[in-house]
């Protein structure tokens, strides 16, 4: 979903790696530091700074920038990996929470922030794999 006649890539338009880093290191402070996100804060590790790597290396490539993940891991495989992870409509919700906060936080261009939060949720809906 393109709102914008902007033809850059989304990495571009998001303003490249320290901008994807920047929203990445704000999404999983919100995951970590926001109570009503805690079941989903316990599917992850004690240390978020592995999961903070990953994040930052799939959205760089997922936004049409470098593929930092698929060059270290392969194909992302998204659902397969998060199978072990009981995902329903309320983790769901919670991941879709601390992204949509993060996107406020430091992504300016409104557009550029509808058409992510669109997409991303697409992703977000496909990962459910609990009723």
């Amino acid at each position: 979903m393109q709102i914008s006649n902007d033809t850059r890539s989304h990495y571009e338009r998001i303003g490249g790696a320290e901008k994807v880093r920047a929203l990445v290191q704000r999404f999983y402070q919100i995951m970590d530091a926001t109570p009503e996100m805690q079941d989903l804060r316990k599917m992850h590790a004690a240390s978020l700074k592995g999961s903070e790597e990953k994040l930052f290396m799939f959205l760089s490539g997922w936004m049409n920038g470098p593929q930092l993940f698929m060059e270290k891991f392969g194909h992302p495989k998204l659902r397969q990996r998060h199978l072990p992870f009981a995902i329903g409509d309320k983790e769901r919700d919670q991941w879709m929470q601390c992204m949509t906060q993060a996107m406020n936080d430091v992504v300016e261009d409104e557009g550029l922030r509808k058409e992510l939060l669109a997409a991303i949720g697409k992703v977000a809906d496909f990962m459910r794999n609990k009723a």
